[in-house]
């Protein structure tokens, strides 16, 4: 049943390993820009408050397949975007983790918007007392806290990135389901075994995350 792996045809490892990649990249892209966007959604700034909230009602409401096609065609074919890239492989990697890293983050802050709200008021009160700035309550004091209290949330974000992942396929990025794409194409009488490869392969990389960031989450949690 197994046959058509032992062809060499297929880079079975090198299209989860570019998986992975993108999961990596934009996992780490996404916590940066959905915290910016979670501090500016709680800003004593009107501006700053108006652009997070309607950037992330705006975004993440937009299908993520609409918004990767939009980076590749609107920034790359219409504004020559590149990201430093130099071949169409490249290219098409970076423009991708810019897509999943918009569309995250906006995940990733209401997690976190979440968290900022299950911290008491009065320690926030308290440091502003001291003489402590927003940004010094913010990073100093109610942050740490969120992150803690979000563990288990932003497990399931990252576990959702990782399956999002195969909406770069559409830009062209040879990740996993690109692959599967052509497998399927290729060995139509074994297409049960090409999706039961694939579906496990989704399993591996996603079920050890989910059991560690749950385990991290009962030993980090905050005690109130």
């Amino acid at each position: 049943m197994f046959d058509f792996l032992d062809s060499g045809q297929y880079d079975l490892l090198g299209a989860f390993w570019v998986t992975v990649q993108l999961t990596l990249y934009s996992a780490v892209g996404s916590l940066v820009w959905g915290t910016v966007l979670a501090g500016m959604r709680v800003s004593p700034v009107p501006l700053m408050r108006g652009f997070g909230t309607a950037y992330v009602n705006l975004v993440r409401n937009i299908p993520l397949t609409v918004l990767i096609i939009g980076c590749s065609l609107g920034l790359n074919q219409t504004l020559g975007v590149t990201l430093g890239g130099g071949t169409f492989k490249d290219i098409g990697f970076r423009l991708a983790v810019l897509g999943f890293i918009a569309y995250t983050g906006t995940f990733v802050c209401e997690a976190l918007r979440s968290g900022i709200n299950t911290v008491p008021v009065g320690q926030a009160e308290a440091s502003r007392a001291l003489g402590m700035s927003f940004v010094q309550t913010l990073t100093l004091i109610v942050l740490p806290q969120a992150f803690r209290a979000v563990v288990a949330p932003l497990a399931n974000v990252l576990i959702a990135l990782t399956k999002n992942t195969t909406v770069a396929a559409a830009i062209g990025v040879a990740e996993a389901s690109l692959l599967m794409k052509e497998m399927v194409e290729n060995e139509p009488q074994d297409l049960f075994a090409v999706f039961g490869i694939f579906a496990l392969g989704f399993v591996l990389l996603t079920l050890p995350t989910g059991l560690l960031l749950g385990w991290v989450a009962k030993r980090v949690a905050v005690k109130r």
